[in-house]
């Protein structure tokens, strides 16, 4: 373990949960062995965009959300029988372009051929998922998008503790969008109302089996 990696250590273990603490000038080498020495840590999420790095801690709040959005979008995808792969909060990371994130879930959909079967991915080589959910409810936090963008990531949907945000990426880089071109019948408006309503739920499962029916439905209406 290297001096500069035990630094960022004794940081981690110091972080208030959603504060996240930020680095300029790092080397891609000193990213790469934080990485490797926080190793499957829970919570920790750490960016780097082109020198600069990001280290922060979630809170319960910020996994009820994510874990709220993985449920919806696994059911959802199972009662349409549409094949998805889940990978989670895989470390994405390219060194060419410099840029490096742990989204809170990528998904697998009109790519999926792409990956076959593969569990173990290289971002370095292997294409980047088709949607990556962000939930970041922190105001001081670096612009993710830039770097999803230089992923390659198509779609990018971000939950800032108020509303959900669907950004497709096009020529000019991500742009709003009111629904989801990977996984139609998810809405920016859906999404929103669904996680406004899980905070006042007594229920997660009731709740989840309400919406996964609304875009159920409204998927076979288009049909």
């Amino acid at each position: 373990m290297s001096i500069v990696a035990t630094n960022y250590l004794e940081i981690v273990n110091d972080l208030t949960p959603e504060t996240p603490v930020v680095f300029h000038d790092v080397s891609w080498e000193e990213y790469e062995l934080l990485l490797e020495d926080l190793g499957e840590r829970p919570g920790v999420h750490v960016s780097f965009d082109r020198g600069t790095l990001e280290i922060m801690t979630t809170s319960t709040e910020h996994d009820y959300y994510e874990d709220r959005v993985h449920d919806l979008i696994r059911v959802v995808t199972l009662r349409l029988k549409i094949k998805m792969r889940s990978f989670g909060r895989a470390t994405m990371k390219k060194s060419k372009v410099l840029a490096g994130k742990e989204p809170d879930g990528c998904y697998y959909v009109k790519s999926l051929a792409l990956i076959g079967r593969k569990i173990r991915l290289d971002f370095e080589h292997d294409p980047p998922p088709d949607i990556v959910v962000e939930v970041d409810l922190s105001t001081n936090t670096i612009p993710k998008l830039p770097i999803y963008q230089r992923l390659g990531v198509s779609e990018v949907w971000v939950y800032d503790g108020y509303e959900v945000t669907i950004y497709r990426l096009g020529e000019q880089g991500y742009e709003p969008a009111e629904q989801s071109v990977e996984l139609p019948g998810f809405t920016s408006e859906l999404l929103t109302e669904f996680l406004h309503a899980s905070q006042s739920t007594e229920d997660d499962n009731q709740l989840l089996e309400d919406y996964v029916e609304m875009i159920v439905q409204s998927q076979s209406h288009s049909a």
